[in-house]
């Protein structure tokens, strides 16, 4: 994939939409590419995540492990799906088990990667605190749906 195309990717996420072209080279640019195999795991639920995913092809089951011990499936996400964002931010454990579902690429961008563009970008700090704010109030709001479901 071309600079360019990842440029293009990063933009479109809620987190990185609206950054500087400078902003989006830096991360594209820093990010490693990787590909990952029918079946094959990117990462176990609970392990340490010092890095986010954005897939980039193909698509991912996301699991947890229920109380009898077997995977439980929560949800399939595929391209354009930006996976532990806050591991950008902090150390972070997993939430999910992500298995590959087909031939899939992905984006990692380390925390340190992440670091490093506040620390250029400093303006940057702010506007990432309130874009994952809000994408953490959405996600408790989504949370309280589906446990008001359940009553």
């Amino acid at each position: 994939m071309a600079l360019s195309d990842d440029m293009q990717l990063l933009s479109a996420l809620s987190l990185f939409h609206g950054l500087e072209p400078d902003e989006l080279r830096l991360i594209a640019f820093g990010a490693e590419h990787r590909t990952v195999g029918p079946g094959q795991i990117l990462f176990r639920e609970r392990s340490p995540a010092e890095c986010a995913y954005v897939v980039v092809r193909g698509q991912f089951e996301l699991s947890i492990l229920g109380r009898d011990g077997k995977p439980k499936v929560v949800t399939t996400v595929g391209s354009g799906t930006m996976l532990s964002e806050l591991a950008m931010a902090t150390m972070v454990e997993r939430k999910y088990t992500a298995v590959a579902l087909d031939d899939t690429e992905v984006m990692r961008i380390p925390r340190q990667l992440f670091h490093r563009l506040l620390e250029e970008y400093p303006r940057l700090g702010s506007v990432m605190q309130d874009r994952i704010r809000q994408n953490l109030m959405a996600l408790a709001s989504g949370a309280k749906s589906m446990e008001d479901q359940f009553r």
